[in-house]
């Protein structure tokens, strides 16, 4: 077990990136759009935005190289594109070679949603897979607090402070690029590819209790019925298709990344004052990593739907009084306290469950195609939605915006408790037949 948690902690890593990436652009922000006198649109829509854009595309075609290079290799690739983005971005003198930088960055994001959570469900145990993948999440909930910190620390040290807030992600980059090179290829990738002596070597040291010719032949049976030019549109794969869609559509309909990206100004639009605004968002940060690490030790205990559960009522009362506050005005803690609870909902439901129910529902030929289709339902949204706040506050106001949240979580409920299925313990193969209408 302590290999493969070792090795799930080095694939995870990219979702450590991934949160850092996000995040440290907020630091730079302001400073950026001063230095190169950008207009709002075009800061806001190129200097700002173009990260957002390359994970869009990073995940609508990350499934390529993902299945026809390997998840492994997939994970290298990303490395160095962080790599290069962090070193570029923070040595470029105009906004455009900026914003191209940021791009690449945005592309190993969007990538890592697909191949890491690929890689570490074909590698876990049934009995952990959720525990293991979840970490996936963890490492981007704990990128997003270090970029935080980072950032303050950073702030004071100059009129290049923006250079070295973003440059500074180059060093965990390139830890995780060297790291990848150690970990073995995913065995369902190599049986897929009829490299079967090598996959045999990989699946002794994941299920050294069980007898390995049975678990390769349950392998080779899944991937016998795969027909050529199969896709994940086709009738039979229907289900788990509007599974992963629905998933990631309720993750965005909470309004999750919408309020990430704005808490303190959500803050301030509370009254609360600049300072306190922001250090709540590193409240946020804390929040949500304590509830993450919640939600991924039970997730094999409780499974996917308890959470799913728990996350979906936590939801409902928490948008619904941040709803309620802001229609009647109240003042002072009340919208923190009240959007605390919504990241503790989202963190021990939707923010743990995600990536593992999307790695999990396909078969093995076809997952990098299904994560790529969730995970770009889920970049999608998350550009579309963010980028809408601003004008819908002072359009509709926050009262309105918070209530078409809340009503979105109740249908997240019923979709739970109607046809959502449980995963937890299941091998991959036994999931392929339950959920594929043959």
């Amino acid at each position: 077990m302590n290999k493969i948690l070792r090795w799930s902690i080095v694939a995870a890593l990219a979702g450590f990136l991934f949160g850092f990436d996000t995040v440290v652009i907020s630091g730079a922000d302001k400073k950026l759009q001063l230095l190169w006198g950008s207009s709002d649109a075009f800061h806001g829509s190129v200097v700002m935005a173009m990260a957002l854009w390359g994970t869009v595309v990073g995940a609508l075609f990350g499934g390529i190289p993902t299945n026809k290079l390997g998840r492994k290799n997939t994970l290298i690739i990303i490395g160095l594109f962080y790599v290069v983005s962090a070193i570029g971005s923070s040595l470029v003198n105009d906004p455009w070679s900026f914003a191209f930088f940021r791009f690449l960055g945005g592309l190993g994001v969007g990538a890592s949603t697909i191949a890491a959570p690929a890689y570490v469900s074909e590698i876990a145990p049934a009995k952990n897979r959720g525990r293991l993948v979840a970490l996936y999440q963890f490492n981007i909930v704990l990128g997003i607090l270090i970029a935080f910190l980072s950032n303050y620390l950073l702030r004071n040290i100059g009129e290049n402070a923006w250079r070295w807030m973003i440059g500074i992600e180059a060093f965990p980059a390139i830890i995780y690029t060297l790291l990848v090179f150690y970990v073995p290829k995913s065995p369902r990738w190599l049986i897929s590819k009829n490299k079967i002596s090598e996959a045999k070597e990989v699946l002794e040291i994941i299920n050294p209790n069980e007898n390995i010719d049975e678990v390769l032949a349950e392998i080779k049976a899944e991937n016998e019925r795969e027909l050529p030019g199969e896709t994940i549109f086709m009738k039979k794969y229907r289900f788990p298709l509007i599974l992963a869609f629905f998933i990631a559509f309720f993750n965005q309909l909470s309004g999750i990344n919408a309020f990430l990206y704005y808490a303190p100004r959500i803050f301030e639009e509370a009254g609360l004052g600049e300072s306190t605004a922001l250090l709540s968002s590193i409240g946020i940060g804390v929040t949500n990593l304590i509830f993450t690490l919640l939600g991924v030790s039970l997730i094999d205990k409780l499974g996917r739907k308890t959470l799913m559960y728990i996350g979906s009522v936590g939801y409902i009362i928490s948008l619904g009084l941040v709803s309620t506050a802001f229609f009647l005005g109240w003042q002072g803690m009340a919208v923190p306290i009240f959007l605390f609870l919504f990241i503790a909902s989202h963190a021990i439901g939707q923010g743990a469950v995600i990536w593992v129910f999307i790695s999990e529902i396909f078969p093995n030929h076809l997952r990098a195609s299904g994560q790529s289709f969730g995970s770009s339902t889920h970049w999608v949204l998350a550009a579309i939605i963010p980028s809408l706040v601003p004008m819908l506050f002072s359009t509709i106001g926050a009262g309105v915006v918070f209530l078409i949240f809340t009503i979105m979580m109740v249908f997240q409920l019923l979709f739970v408790f109607y046809v959502m299925p449980e995963t937890k313990g299941v091998s991959l193969e036994e999931l392929s037949k339950k959920l594929i209408k043959q």
